[in-house]
């Protein structure tokens, strides 16, 4: 059977079926705002609405699409391994298991050597605060506000109050903290009660419109866990996976976290994956209970075997030199595109090929991200920073597609102001 090709199925049937079943109010807002999507084809940076219409995606689902939609040689590897694996059992070790692991900690620095593998980010924040727990015998977890880790059981509790008071889930008082980026002293202030398991960073903060931190900031946070008995927790969901140009973007900062996680692009968008990278310490468990700790298909030996080739296509030459040339690229024609929009486009930041632009409205996804839905690019905004606009470019985008993009980009913003 045709998913996309059967003739009953239609952007109409599938819409009504999700009103009826499937998340009626996210399923209404879409709708409300003229933007509803039903994704059919989908190939490269580009997939085609069930209508027919065609788009150029630079949000990429947060970077699940790194390497592209239906990536083919990361559909072979899942068709390959397919032939012979499955899921796996979670009780025992694996072919694929053991390879990733022993992949993925060679491009992690030196210490960070034990993998603890889930299926989504918010389920290997879970794992990376339930394992500093156990290794500092403490409960605190400090994040930074405007943060967002995820919506599963601890990691959602970590997050900025948007995600978890509608479901109550602040957590314990007192165990879960949020501190302002950049203010080490407000950091040292938590820190210094020395009940604090571990701090957790987003290397840039995605959700709240991927502010750089200042420099010497999260190497500084890192120093004083080391005083105060913490652990550091980096989590690389969005900024990992060579997206800024370095393998984790905690490397900009020169210094090495006590766990890294690592999601989303790492399934190369056709298999839920993610990891969690401990040094020792924050590993004891495994050590310890190894088997206290278990998810049925965190660490599917199918998921394993597309890891594998995410990591290495990530690592070619060629698509380092790709990554630098197009953030250069991306620099250069946004630059652009400020000098000629002056009064909208603001300003931005930039680190590789993530940018966050900064507009002169109040609500980017209606203000900026609807025209440029309207003239086929589809782009979101950050939730917390409602004017900043997400450009997230996957790894692999060629001349052409940067050609058409910017072009797309520069009609739309000329509509976007003419309806101001």
């Amino acid at each position: 059977m045709s998913f996309i090709d059967h003739p009953e199925i239609t952007k109409k049937s599938v819409l009504e079926l999700s009103l009826a079943h499937w998340n009626p109010g996210k399923t209404q807002e879409w709708i409300d705002r003229d933007m509803a999507l039903v994704i059919g084809k989908r190939e490269g940076y580009c997939f085609w609405d069930l209508d027919g219409k065609k788009y150029l995606n630079i949000h990429i689902n947060g970077g699940t699409y790194n390497l592209g939609h239906r990536n083919p040689e990361v559909v072979q590897a899942l068709v390959s391994a397919a032939g012979e694996l499955d899921v796996g059992n979670h009780h025992f070790t694996g072919i694929t298991k053991a390879l990733l692991s022993e992949q993925l900690t060679g491009l992690c620095p030196e210490g960070l050597d034990y993998v603890c593998f889930s299926t989504c980010g918010g389920e290997a924040v879970d794992v990376a605060i339930k394992s500093a727990r156990y290794a500092t015998k403490r409960k605190k977890t400090i994040s930074i506000r405007g943060c967002y880790h995820g919506h599963t059981g601890l990691s959602v509790s970590t997050g900025d109050s948007m995600f978890k008071d509608p479901f109550l889930c602040q957590g314990e008082e007192g165990c879960f903290v949020q501190v302002p980026l950049n203010d080490l002293d407000a950091m040292e202030e938590e820190l210094k009660k020395e009940d604090t398991a571990c701090v957790i960073i987003e290397s840039l903060l995605a959700t709240y419109g991927f502010p750089i931190p200042d420099p010497g900031y999260l190497a500084g946070v890192k120093k004083l866990c080391e005083k105060y008995g913490a652990l550091y927790i980096a989590d690389e969901v969005q900024t990992g996976l060579m997206r800024t140009g370095k393998m984790w973007c905690f490397e900009h900062e020169g210094f090495v976290p006590d766990m890294v996680i690592t999601a989303k692009g790492f399934g190369g968008g056709v298999y839920p994956i993610a990891a969690t990278v401990m040094n020792r310490k924050a590993a004891s468990w495994m050590f310890d209970i190894g088997r206290m700790h278990g998810s049925t298909c965190g660490g599917s030996e199918l998921g394993c075997a597309v890891a594998m080739k995410v990591l290495e296509i990530t690592t070619r030459k060629e698509t380092l030199d790709r990554i630098r040339r197009n953030t250069a690229i991306l620099t250069e024609r946004v630059d652009q595109l400020k000098g000629k929009y002056s009064d909208f486009l603001t300003g931005y930041t930039q680190r590789g090929v993530i940018m966050g632009l900064s507009f002169n409205c109040e609500d980017a996804s209606r203000g900026v991200a609807k025209p440029l839905f309207d003239h086929g690019v589809w782009a979101h905004n950050s939730r917390l920073r409602p004017n900043v606009l997400q450009l997230k470019l996957g790894l692999l985008c060629d001349d052409a597609f940067l050609d058409e993009l910017f072009l797309k980009m520069d009609e739309a913003f000329a509509d976007a102001v003419s309806r101001r």
